[in-house]
């Protein structure tokens, strides 16, 4: 075997590993996510959004405390939801761990965001709207998970 062909041989084994070390550090790159958890007298997670309680996104959202609420009553809450991400986001809420088990059947969360898409970088408002049966009867503390997720 010449010298040129020995050249040859290297610099595709280098360029190989080089391509395979790419590869590794794209994958490892990609199994990275973001989450944010956010109470509601309960856990609120966000994944690769966070949530704020103000637009310039300095004040993170730890907690959510409704108050106490009357039968029939509905209150708002505005949180603002930043993609921190890098490609668009569609936004989605969901509830659930309801304490006591039995108060999904008289309260409902809802928001104006459902299925919304949130562009990479961007912040948006987002009113959360807790709603009480008129018919509820037999609680008086509640709690439950807010979970604010980005599907891409």
């Amino acid at each position: 075997m010449n010298a040129e062909n020995t050249q040859k041989i290297f610099a595709t084994i280098m360029l190989a590993v080089l391509g395979v070390g790419i590869a590794t550090a794209i994958t490892v790159f990609g199994l990275l996510s973001n989450s944010k958890n956010i109470q509601s007298s309960g856990t609120v997670k966000a994944v690769n959004i966070g949530v704020y309680w103000d637009s310039g996104c300095t004040n993170a959202t730890s907690t959510i405390g409704w108050g106490m609420l009357s039968p029939g009553e509905s209150k708002n809450v505005t949180v603002y939801l930043r993609n921190e991400g890098n490609v668009a986001l569609r936004s989605n809420l969901t509830v659930q761990n309801w304490v006591p088990t039995g108060s999904s059947s008289y309260m409902g969360l809802v928001w104006n965001r459902e299925n919304q898409t949130v562009a990479a970088g961007s912040v948006v408002t987002a009113v959360l709207t807790l709603s009480v049966s008129p018919s509820i009867t037999g609680i008086t503390d509640f709690g439950f998970d807010i979970v604010i997720t980005g599907i891409a």
